[in-house]
């Protein structure tokens, strides 16, 4: 089984059934909804899907303390191997990679590009979510922040396990996060990227009553688990 943990705001860790241990999004230090420090965590991998502080915060110091590898896009991964000298595995939109763990492939995201490091003015990037499929059964998208879009129904059928995110504002709200559901028919949803501050405060009952029948609504607390 692998297990997912949410460790708050738009940060996951996932460790796959053979022990590799990969932390999306890192952004713990400066993040109001989690206790976890980057101490706490260990990585054989990080995905990164975008440049915005609140994705990539803790990114550097992690980096460096576990030397995990860093799959991002070219910019990113450029930037973290040229100005960090990182284990670096570079991707881009539509296109995927065959680890050890399983396959990863970067889907398209509707959001900004900045990347929120220093020195990193020549990486602006685009993007992105992430498709990890570990297996039949353990096919999980990550959706990143983006708004809704069309190419999401290209993940129907693909995607055992979504996390999106409901913030509005800077993301999709919920009312488009259900839309996204019905796009995607995955069998768990993972509702992110809310209530970390007033601004993307939501109400998660109401969401999860507007998925009722498309999908089961796993409400995740930083620190919680769900294995799959």
């Amino acid at each position: 089984m692998a297990t997912l943990t949410f460790v708050g705001h738009s940060t996951f860790m996932l460790q796959t059934d053979h022990g590799a241990r990969l932390v999306i999004d890192p952004f713990l230090t400066e993040n109001p909804a989690t206790d976890i420090t980057p101490e706490d965590l260990e990585a054989d991998f990080i995905l990164v899907t975008h440049g915005h502080h609140d994705h990539v915060g803790d990114l550097i110091p992690l980096a460096r303390r576990t030397g995990a590898t860093i799959i991002a896009s070219y910019e990113i991964a450029s930037y973290m191997e040229q100005k960090h000298g990182c284990p670096v595995s570079p991707q881009h939109i539509g296109g995927g990679v065959n680890y050890p763990f399983g396959y990863v492939k970067m889907t398209a995201a509707l959001h900004g590009g900045k990347l929120d490091l220093p020195g990193a003015e020549g990486f602006t990037t685009v993007p992105a979510g992430f498709l990890i499929d570990l297996g039949e059964g353990q096919r999980f998208y990550y959706a990143g922040d983006t708004g809704l879009s069309m190419e999401m129904q290209l993940l129907k059928g693909k995607v055992d396990i979504a996390a999106l995110p409901i913030g509005d504002r800077f993301t999709m709200g919920p009312g488009d996060a259900v839309t996204a559901v019905e796009f995607i028919e995955p069998s768990v949803v993972i509702p992110f990227h809310y209530d970390t501050w007033p601004e993307i405060k939501q109400d998660i009952s109401a969401f999860v009553d507007a998925v009722s029948g498309l999908a089961n609504v796993q409400v995740m607390q930083p620190g919680g688990s769900l294995e799959f």
